[in-house]
């Protein structure tokens, strides 16, 4: 049976006071577990879960918009697990930053007392300190999102091989290849992978987040064949005919212009180089959005139909424009599921209108979930790659 606190003494043993515990109901942060017959606001020890997320994203630099959609859910203790996970990492990091801004503070405070020529560079760290809430939040919601996903995927896919190994044995490594990856996030296609990678390969990473750049070597570790770089697809900065293979796994859909994109990775492939890059269809987790609209038909998962711009149904046209002999591959699979939780998490990861629409409806919208998959849930995938020769 829960214990129930009222608004003063919740407030008491977490040491806030009561304004900020009706302040964030009010902004519906925190909304109390019941009400009294007359009104009175309750809590239960799981509200201090989610009170301490607020606490802490709150003291990372992120704003109350975004701690609001990044807590929806957070009852749920798989949910929650993940999202602690996220936030220690993050934690460490911020820490890391202030240690770096104490060096900086100590050793100006150092060259000033010995009247040295003060290295004023060094005090940038300060500034960037002030510049870091906002990748924080971005990284924060790119490692919420590919957790979510990866999971999903991960554990409730028919086909066990998994999609980044099978990726990996389709790319043919050979020791003194030269090798780039585009949009590599947090590296899963090779720290998946790490005891089939031939010595002697020279792999670069590249992402446009410095966040997902991070995670990816806090997976992958300290290997001599892997270098980052941030890199922005449509503006690579290597010379002509540097890379024996180019990889973009899922990620030319998210250029802002695709041709550009694709003139510049046949730029730098050497001739008779290759291009694999990955997208999927339409008919790809179909049953996701028609769950979603089911339940309510403003849902709009991505405001953007990404395999509209670059898909299996459309890829070998765009490609034949700027490289020759393209083949498409098919990865077969489906999920199979019967509980609510890992795809909910996988709904409030996409990037639409639906954390906004469910913010205030997620206990009825968990209900409707558990009902429509407690019998089982079967969900489509139709993903493949393309490679596409210089």
């Amino acid at each position: 049976m829960s214990q129930y606190y009222t608004s003063g003494e919740f407030a008491k043993k977490a040491h806030v006071s009561i304004r900020t515990i009706r302040y964030y109901d009010q902004k519906n942060l925190l909304k109390p577990a019941t009400h009294t017959k007359g009104g009175a606001r309750l809590y239960t020890d799981q509200d201090f879960a989610k009170l301490q997320q607020i606490l802490l994203l709150k003291y990372l630099g992120f704003s109350l918009g975004d701690i609001r959609e990044m807590t929806i859910g957070s009852g749920d203790k798989q949910l929650l697990r993940s999202s602690l996970q996220i936030q220690k990492r993050l934690a460490e990091e911020r820490l890391e930053e202030m240690k770096n801004v104490v060096n900086a503070i100590d050793s100006t405070s150092q060259a000033l007392d010995r009247n040295d020529q003060v290295d004023w560079s060094k005090m940038l760290n300060l500034i960037h300190l002030t510049s870091m809430n906002q990748s924080l939040s971005m990284q924060y919601k790119n490692a919420t999102n590919i957790s979510a996903r990866i999971r999903l995927h991960r554990d409730y896919s028919v086909n066990k091989e998994g999609w980044f190994p099978w990726l990996f044995s389709n790319l043919h490594l050979k020791s003194g290849m030269k090798v780039l990856e585009l949009g590599a996030g947090n590296g899963a296609l090779w720290s998946q992978n790490i005891d089939k990678v031939p010595a002697g390969v020279n792999i670069i990473l590249s992402d446009v987040s410095e966040g997902m750049l991070a995670d990816a070597k806090n997976e992958i570790g300290d290997k001599p064949e892997f270098q980052y770089a941030v890199i922005d697809a449509q503006k690579i900065p290597f010379v002509d005919n540097t890379f024996d293979l180019v990889i973009a796994n899922h990620m030319l859909f998210y250029c802002d212009d695709i041709s550009k994109a694709l003139g510049e990775i046949r730029r730098v492939l050497k001739p008779g180089a290759s291009l694999v890059c990955s997208t999927y269809s339409k008919r790809h987790m179909r049953e996701i959005t028609d769950l979603v609209q089911s339940f309510n038909s403003n849902i709009v998962l991505s405001s953007t139909n990404l395999y509209e711009r670059f898909g299996l149904d459309n890829g070998k046209q765009i490609l034949s424009k700027f490289f020759s002999d393209v083949t498409c591959k098919k990865y077969h699979d489906a999920i199979e599921i019967s509980e609510a939780t890992p795809i909910i998490s996988y709904i409030l990861s996409c990037h639409g209108n639906q954390n906004e629409i469910l913010l205030n409806h997620y206990q009825e919208f968990k209900q409707y979930v558990e009902q429509k998959v407690s019998g089982g849930f079967s969900i489509t995938k139709d993903a493949g790659f393309f490679t596409a020769r210089k």
